[in-house]
């Protein structure tokens, strides 16, 4: 198979990146996200069935019932079932949602719980999250940087922040929930992302110290390609299992998995394209990988 001239490509997906983080950056600055019972503070009531719940019937009886903007997924079992009622609900509201749905069938409905979240906790789990999300670009910094050198440090938090900010763009744009299984889903495509980028450094760092003739873009699609088939094959088997738990997982996981889906997408072409083009951008070279030597050592002897 013929080798494929990844960073030919560079200046188009550069073009197709910086469309995509304008167009991040416009929908997070326009609208936001839409923030999650987790963050903006709200009523969290666990109802527990006698038999399986109709979670369609719940929910319009609850719409009917004038419960605006109330969310209803299953939990735990098909006969638990949790309900997530915005801010502007008070607990005597949700009292009478709970007595609206034991009216609502012949069954025995029993409240499990009742919790309220205020706007300050809220608030402080979006402080908290954001503070997460920079403490681990900043672990990475240091980890690539004691592993590598600085500019591989570099290419890989920009790559980092790039899917990042791809992931919260998609769900500004799209308006999809966003609460704490979706953080967490973006903390761990940052973890997801890093270690395709470090294969793919790994690799470049041995071509670098192997094949000496090679200028270092040359080298650098040498890298990429003996690493396309292990990046494609982790992606593909994880985006199958992702795909699956989108589709059968229920309401509870659904933001969980699609923030993994767009993040692993994301994150295969910034370890490819991203990561490898501000490597060129930053002029990485030989000597900057080079192996310290002895003096009146051959530098081209030692074995990396």
């Amino acid at each position: 198979m013929k080798p494929i001239a990844f960073m030919k490509g560079r200046f188009v997906a550069a073009a197709v990146s910086g469309v995509l983080l304008l167009v991040t950056l416009i929908s997070l600055s326009t609208q936001q996200l839409n923030w999650g019972l987790d963050f903006t503070g709200g009523t969290l009531i666990e109802l527990n069935y006698e038999q399986s719940a109709d979670l369609s019937a719940i929910r319009q009886t609850v719409s009917d019932a004038g419960f605006e903007g109330a969310l209803v997924v299953s939990f735990g079992t098909d006969r638990d079932v949790l309900v997530r009622l915005p801010i502007n609900y008070s607990d005597a509201e949700g009292n009478r949602m709970v007595e609206v749905l034991q009216g609502a069938t012949d069954q025995s409905v029993v409240l499990q719980r009742m919790e309220f979240v205020g706007p300050q906790v809220g608030e402080e789990l979006r402080e908290q999250g954001g503070l997460a999300m920079l403490l681990a670009l900043g672990l990475v910094l240091i980890y690539v940087g004691f592993r590598f050198q600085i500019k591989f440090a570099m290419g890989a938090v920009v790559a980092l922040a790039h899917d990042v900010l791809i992931i919260l763009g998609f769900f500004s744009i799209t308006r999809l929930e966003f609460d704490l299984s979706v953080l967490a889903a973006i903390l761990a495509v940052i973890g997801y992302s890093l270690n395709d980028t470090i294969v793919v450094s790994d690799r470049i760092r041995e071509n670098f110290r192997k094949l000496r003739k090679m200028t270092p873009l040359q080298m650098i699609d040498v890298s990429l390609n003996e690493t396309l088939g292990r990046t494609l094959v982790t992606s593909l088997t994880t985006m199958l299992v992702l795909t699956s738990l989108a589709v059968v997982g229920g309401d509870m996981i659904f933001g969980f998995a699609v923030a993994l889906l767009v993040g692993v997408t994301v994150g295969t072409y910034s370890s490819i394209y991203v990561a490898s083009t501000s490597l060129l951008a930053l002029g990485v070279t030989k000597e900057d990988l080079a192996i310290p030597v002895r003096e009146g050592e051959d530098q081209d002897s030692i074995v990396p």
